[in-house]
């Protein structure tokens, strides 16, 4: 059972990780091919750099999801305060469920819905080009797909630390606006810095919505892939994909590393308080 478990264990990462290391390899193949690995070579990261439209489509996609994801946090953090505060069970339930709606929502319909919103939105208000809103669209369609898990983070934070510390903090005088940030906002801060790095994930990665909604003058990274598939993807994006990789898995060793140190220094000081 043992060696069963631990066979079992590695198959699951093997089918996990074999195609990422396949992809970084043939990231520094010589040559176009993706069946045969002819030689070592660097030019598709030379490729990569030379490449405008690469680094234009980068460029977008990084600034949409910077944009939606703090303002998904924002509005997500405030949400989850203001449902955590409701009276009413029932109309909380109800706010609740209606929150969970777009995460079980397939991406296509909630992409259809929304670009039937803004077309919509067009003939109200007599708009003829729709690159005219295109980029608001696009941040508005995100940031609302991603305010659910960010409720979805801080909530359960909201509900765990309560009521007690910030009615302490009225109690000496602080306002509400002052209780909130100075003493709620801090402890809520890891699931608020989760709901962003989820936010902030989620759409870099999407697809579906940003087909639906982007305007043809603004091409993210994912919506460029897709426009090579109809040919053939070069290996300048597997150079992209391993950048992108590479970085990601810094900032998790990064943030690992950070996280243990917080926890020892935790330690030492519950046993100094021990000690004493």
């Amino acid at each position: 059972m043992k060696y069963a478990s631990r066979i079992y264990l590695c198959l699951i990462f093997g089918i996990l990780y074999i195609p990422i290391v396949t992809l970084i390899l043939f990231s520094f193949n010589a040559t176009n091919s993706t069946a045969e690995f002819t030689g070592f070579s660097l030019q598709w990261y030379i490729e990569l750099f030379r490449s405008e439209e690469t680094w234009h489509a980068l460029r977008n996609t990084l600034l949409l999801a910077v944009l939606s994801s703090l303002l998904a946090t924002v509005i997500g953090t405030a949400a989850a305060e203001g449902i955590y505060k409701m009276k009413n069970k029932l109309l909380k339930s109800a706010i609740n469920a209606v929150t969970n709606i777009p995460m079980m929502n397939p991406d296509i319909v909630t992409g259809m819905s929304m670009m039937l919103f803004f077309a919509a939105v067009m003939g109200i208000f007599k708009i003829a080009d729709y690159n005219t809103i295109g980029f608001p669209a696009m941040l508005i369609a995100h940031t609302t797909f991603c305010l659910p898990y960010v409720i979805l983070s801080v909530l359960p934070r909201i509900n765990e630390l309560g009521n007690s510390l910030s009615e302490a903090a009225l109690d000496l005088g602080c306002t509400p606006f002052q209780a909130f940030f100075k003493v709620k906002l801090p402890n809520i801060m890891p699931g608020v810095l989760s709901g962003l790095v989820m936010a902030f994930t989620l759409s870099l990665d999407d697809f579906v919505i940003s087909y639906f909604v982007g305007p043809t003058n603004f091409q993210t990274l994912p919506l460029l892939i897709y426009s090579m598939t109809k040919k053939k993807v070069t290996p300048d994006m597997y150079a992209l994909s391993t950048i992108i990789i590479v970085t990601v898995f810094l900032l998790l060793i990064i943030s690992n590393l950070r996280s243990s140190k917080e926890e020892r220094s935790q330690r030492r000081k519950r046993k100094g308080g021990g000690a004493k």
